[in-house]
């Protein structure tokens, strides 16, 4: 059983054993994108606004202390959240700067609705945050008239009243759900219409949420969003995070004689590129109970011990499994064939540099791993019974090299394993549910 520390948050070095099997059923908290934009939209919707199942990671923590700071009442509660938006241009003046804490989305989403307000923000946040690029978000903002400087297009942000602001037709350079929703949230304060065009699909969550007018063409899918589509009161069930749920699919399948039950996890077909590819490497991932009577879709899911091959990740894939292609690569490593993943140089800007942590933790099982610019290759197994292994700070990178850490003979370690929190503050207390 994977063993911890007392204090295991405010450790450096966390120690975990080896799992021998996983069973039984998790129902985990909320889908961290969405749980975002459920509070934003809370926000801006003038009146009493319902949340059941939101995330509790740092990151979503974050944008509603924002949110607050911005006359936003949020309430929460055992079982929900309760907001009571402000409606149209109404958030109040901050009194000091918006700490958006290690949350990119927080800053992306924001900056869209407070481009068009009446008063100064300033956005800062961690010695993390503050080195990811602002500046895909920046251009298209001041292009509607937006009043946005910064520190080389990093944090902080500030933004002041915009003079003239207007709606745009945009043509999204790269595949990225947090730069489109930027734009929609901006778009919602502009009586005439912004039209969004993305070639490449990325999360769908903004306009499926907001119900926005979306057409495919030739030229890619076009999202239409005006002053009409403003939110109004709702509530929202957030279903569970299927990013955080990944951790627990890898270490079903390659633990031996596992299954594991996860319960109404979101099935969003923009966020399935995971699960979809896991399939393709013959993992025994079955959906049960599956409720489309909803916004956001979601269902059971039931995992069992599988024996995979690796397959190759398609640069359309990309943008759907992107979060996910940490714990992907670990369980590349455990599968048959090589494991060869390019078209990804979005991964180096995130949390941290997840191509450098990723090969930098796999030389550490002493195999060969090839660093590309935007991905890596390998064709190795695992064959060293325990190791050292680094988070650099990022989440993602600690889970998926604490879950690599439980399928090896003798454990391993994880130095930074606190920042888990950011996302899954209790993804120990889980594992010790199901693993034995």
């Amino acid at each position: 059983m994977a063993s911890r520390k007392k204090n295991y948050f405010q450790t450096m070095i966390e120690s975990f054993d080896k799992i021998k099997k996983v069973e039984g059923e998790l129902t985990l908290p909320g889908d961290k994108s969405i749980s975002h934009r459920a509070l934003m939209i809370s926000a801006m919707a003038e009146g009493k606004s319902v949340i059941f199942n939101i995330s509790n990671g740092e990151d979503v923590k974050s944008t509603g202390k924002c949110l607050s700071k911005l006359g936003v009442e949020i309430t929460d509660t055992d079982d929900k959240v309760i907001v009571k938006g402000v409606g149209f241009k109404k958030f109040a003046a901050p009194t000091g700067e918006l700490f958006a804490g290690n949350s990119g989305t927080t800053v992306r989403l924001l900056s869209g609705i407070l481009s068009a307000q009446n008063f100064q923000s300033v956005i800062t946040g961690d010695n993390s945050l503050s080195q990811r690029p602002m500046k895909r978000i920046i251009e298209p903002l001041k292009q509607m008239g937006g009043d946005i400087s910064s520190n080389d297009f990093k944090l902080p942000l500030i933004i002041k009243p915009s003079i003239n602001f207007k709606p745009i037709n945009y043509k999204l350079p790269v595949a990225s759900a947090q730069v489109k929703s930027a734009i929609l949230f901006a778009g919602l304060h502009c009586e005439d219409e912004t039209k969004v065009i993305e070639t490449i699909p990325s999360r769908n969550h903004t306009e499926k949420m907001l119900n926005l007018k979306t057409e495919n063409t030739e030229a890619g899918k076009i999202i239409y969003v005006s002053k009409t589509d403003y939110p109004q009161p709702s509530d929202f069930f957030v279903p569970s995070d299927i990013s955080t749920s990944a951790y627990f699919i890898v270490l079903s399948l390659l633990t031996p004689n596992s299954s594991l039950l996860i319960k109404n996890v979101s099935l969003n077909e923009s966020r399935l590129g995971f699960i979809n590819h896991l399939r393709k490497m013959c993992a025994k991932i079955d959906f049960e109970n599956v409720n489309k009577n909803t916004i956001e879709p979601y269902g059971d899911l039931i995992v069992k011990s599988s024996k995979l091959k690796n397959v190759p990740v398609s640069k359309k894939e990309i943008p759907n499994l992107i979060d996910e292609i940490p714990i992907l690569s670990v369980a590349g490593l455990f599968a048959e064939g090589e494991f060869n993943l390019n078209n990804a140089s979005e991964l180096r800007y995130k949390e941290s540099d997840r191509i450098k942590a990723v090969v930098y933790n796999l030389r550490r099982l002493n195999i060969d791993v090839e660093e590309k610019p935007d991905g890596f290759i390998f064709d190795d197994n695992l064959k060293v019974n325990t190791a050292d292994f680094e988070s650099f700070g990022d989440h993602r990178i600690a889970m998926s090299f604490t879950v690599l850490s439980m399928l090896m003979k003798d454990g391993g370690r994880v130095e930074g394993f606190n920042c888990v929190r950011i996302s899954n503050p209790d993804f120990m207390e889980q594992i010790q549910k199901v693993g034995e």
